[in-house]
């Protein structure tokens, strides 16, 4: 935190958003990297040509508040009779992958058929029938399209697309879903929060600790926070389909696969960690490992011996 001091003692960034998360199993980032990188996000084609730094053409950013009001209005817009036109349509976009919605999003937000940001193409269908794309159809002018990622950064770029093929009424969730549900607790929220590091997933409550402290002291004062209790959210295995309640994704087993995966126990120890019959029988497996526990570098087992990394039947 001596760093987001240091920042926010610069006039330039003395309201920036500085987002802090716990660690549960010691150190989420053992080592500090500084890399340059021309852009935080990576999209096919690049983003040097979108502008970014124009706010005009960014979606709207809405307060957890604010974004937490428009998805209640939604489900009152939801419950209105069919023939009833009156107000304007809402539509709720994920803009994360769809390995991220499985294990947690908003309620009525459709799972992105997308496992790489890049490849996101999302308002951008030219075929008169694309049941994947779910802006494909809507109406630019009288549908506001809420968009929500982990941070907020992946919907700010993917914002200014929207905006250049048309779209009137977008808007942001600030500091996207982990600022959201450290100020307003799980409304709205099923599962956990899928994070890009050994973590992998954080249930709501490691966000809101801070909060709910705040909490409880105003409601010892008799004050009504608002605060919703967890909602109950199973993922499916990936392999059979069955219920998942540990809400945490693992690595293939086979190098080179790596897929992401929800996987059940009686799946885990059949395909010996692996996602599918295909990478069980693969030349190059890494060991199952216990737990949730995390692959090291693949490198490291890449130059391990065959024979050591294969695992026997």
């Amino acid at each position: 935190m001596a760093y987001a001091d240091w920042l926010r003692r610069d006039h330039r960034f003395s309201d920036i958003l500085v987002q802090v998360s716990p660690a549960p199993c010691g150190h989420a980032f053992p080592r500090l990297k500084l890399r340059y990188k021309p852009s935080l996000v990576q999209l096919e084609g690049g983003s040097c040509h979108l502008p970014l730094v124009e706010s005009s053409m960014r979606a709207s950013p809405l307060t957890p508040s604010e974004w937490r009001e428009k998805l209640e209005a939604r489900k009152r817009l939801e419950s209105e009779p069919a023939g009833d036109t009156s107000g304007r349509n809402v539509l709720l976009l994920d803009v994360r992958n769809g390995y991220e919605w499985d294990i947690g999003h908003f309620e009525g937000a459709k799972r992105p058929n997308v496992d790489c940001f890049r490849s996101t193409s999302f308002g951008l269908s030219e075929q008169e029938m694309d049941s994947s794309d779910p802006l494909h159809g809507v109406d630019k002018e009288n549908t506001d399209i809420l968009m929500y990622c982990t941070g907020g950064i992946r919907c700010d770029v993917y914002s200014t697309i929207l905006r250049k093929k048309g779209f009137g009424n977008l808007y942001t969730l600030k500091g996207g879903v982990s600022n959201y549900l450290t100020s307003e607790g799980c409304a709205e929220w099923v599962g956990n929060l899928f994070v890009f590091d050994d973590r992998l997933s954080l249930p709501p409550a490691k966000f809101a600790e801070e909060g709910e402290r705040e909490d409880a002291a105003q409601e010892q004062g008799g004050i009504d926070t608002g605060r919703s209790s967890p909602s109950r959210w199973l993922g499916r295995c990936y392999v059979c389909g069955s219920e998942v309640e540990e809400l945490k994704h693992r690595n293939c087993a086979s190098i080179d696969c790596n897929r992401l995966f929800l996987c059940c126990r009686w799946c885990l120890e059949e395909l010996r960690g692996c996602c599918c019959l295909e990478c069980r029988s693969a030349p190059r497996l890494r060991p199952l490992l216990p737990g949730h526990q995390r692959y090291d570098k693949w490198h490291l087992y890449r130059d391990a011996t065959s024979s050591t990394l294969h695992i026997s039947s």
